[in-house]
């Protein structure tokens, strides 16, 4: 081959499992089966129509040509003063770096602090890009374990090894892909005085906030001025296909944010940054989708319970139920969610992720479950997924799970149908 192949960095890039589960539903979509979709990270409610509305106006003015690298001046400061509104903190708009999707921000962020061989911390299980944008910039992802007893969030005490071996970063992610969990406000301050302590850097995912339902989410920028945040559209304004997010910096990587940015990707789409001027007009009826997702979750919960799956934190944050179905396995005999939710889809129609997208512990099985829909699909799914499992015999005392049964050929043994 031609130069000796492809970089091995791009080699080590792993897809996105889910995907196999949505070429999946694609195909049994187009032969005519209705799929109750359970596993896509996507409101399923349109874009407010105000955002539309001013979409349209920004076309009718033909604003379509590039914007300034960081982004329109006023949308800066409209997402400082949600920031005053929302935290009470107050930031400096110069900070605030509009981004193409928070995709582009990571890579800003991880371009900026990055050489060769530096260590990032990420939570596992956690959301699937992190460690595959992290080997692309030549840094080393850094798995740590995270379980129901931290409620799925990094902690000092997990944290502690990882700082002595040197870190140039951390990320939490909070509310967190895929387990829908807060970190504790003792938690994240403890974790920023760790890390800035060791002269590394805490990155803080926000792309949840606004989507919670016992208590708010905090802003790590309470906590640190130095604190990189990123947050975006994507999830409580709905507007996923809109591609834009933001990054807060500290002031003294604004001028390599911007050189990046300039290199990168220009600027942020410009019809969407107009578009979005509108997304803070929006709130109050978000917050009515929020409390819709929250009837959803409390009845999802309380279901996949009663059927066996084990949740035992309450997620509390995001739209997501990441469940341990380690009985399940044993009831129907599958190796892992992998091959569950590939029969799951193909017998009954229910589409949901499995775990082996979020990482490493016990991923092979857990599952992650998308209340993002109505609380007709919900209870749709939760109707097949019940009568899926009644084809299958309850779990003995002796039952191993892998190959505790032998599946009948009408389910097709373990077979995985995505690929």
């Amino acid at each position: 081959m031609i130069g000796g192949g492809w970089s091995r960095r791009v080699a080590e890039i792993q897809p996105f499992h889910v995907m196999e589960v949505i070429n999946a539903v694609k195909r049994l979509e187009a032969q005519g089966r209705h799929i109750i979709r359970l596993e896509v990270g996507e409101p399923d409610f349109p874009t407010p129509p105000p955002v539309l509305a001013a979409a349209h106006q920004s076309l009718e003015r033909d604003q379509t040509r590039y914007t300034a690298a960081m982004g329109v001046a006023e949308l800066r400061q409209a997402v400082a003063d949600w920031y005053r509104r929302q935290y009470n903190v107050r930031i400096d708009p110069a900070r605030i770096v509009i981004t193409p999707g928070t995709s582009g921000a990571f890579l800003l962020a991880f371009g900026i602090l990055l050489d060769p061989g530096d260590r990032v911390a990420i939570s596992d299980p956690g959301y699937p890009c992190y460690p595959n944008m992290i080997r692309l910039l030549g840094g080393e992802p850094v798995p740590v374990a995270v379980g129901p007893e931290h409620d799925y969030q990094l902690s000092p005490k997990l944290l502690k090894p990882a700082v002595e071996k040197g870190l140039k970063a951390a990320l939490v992610t909070s509310p967190s892909n895929p387990t829908g969990t807060l970190i504790s406000d003792a938690a994240m301050a403890e974790v920023i005085t760790l890390v800035e302590g060791h002269g590394g850097y805490v990155i803080s995912d926000e792309i949840y906030h606004g989507i919670t339902y016992e208590r708010p989410a905090r802003t790590a920028l309470e906590f640190s001025q130095e604190a990189i945040v990123i947050n975006g559209f994507s999830k409580f304004f709905a507007m996923t296909g809109w591609r834009l997010g933001w990054i807060i910096v500290p002031p003294s990587a604004l001028r390599h944010v911007e050189s990046l940015q300039q290199n990168l990707f220009i600027s942020a789409p410009t019809l969407s940054q107009y578009a979005a001027l509108a997304a803070f007009q929006c709130e109050e009826s978000l917050k009515q989708q929020v409390q819709a997702f929250d009837r959803n979750r409390i009845f999802l919960v309380e279901q996949l319970r009663r059927l066996g799956f084990i949740i035992p934190v309450m997620p509390t944050g995001a739209f997501y139920v990441y469940a341990d179905a380690s009985q399940i396995l044993q009831r129907t005999g599958h190796p892992d969610t992998r091959s569950f939710c590939a029969d799951l889809l193909e017998h009954s129609g229910v589409a949901v992720t499995p775990g082996l997208d979020f990482g490493q512990h016990k991923a092979r099985q857990h599952l992650r479950f998308s209340f993002a829909t109505t609380m007709e699909n919900v209870q749709e799914g939760v109707a097949r997924l019940t009568a899926h499992l009644q084809g299958f015999p309850a779990p003995t005392s002796n039952s191993t799970g892998r190959g505790a049964k032998k599946l009948s050929p009408a389910r097709g043994g373990e077979k995985d149908s995505t690929r």
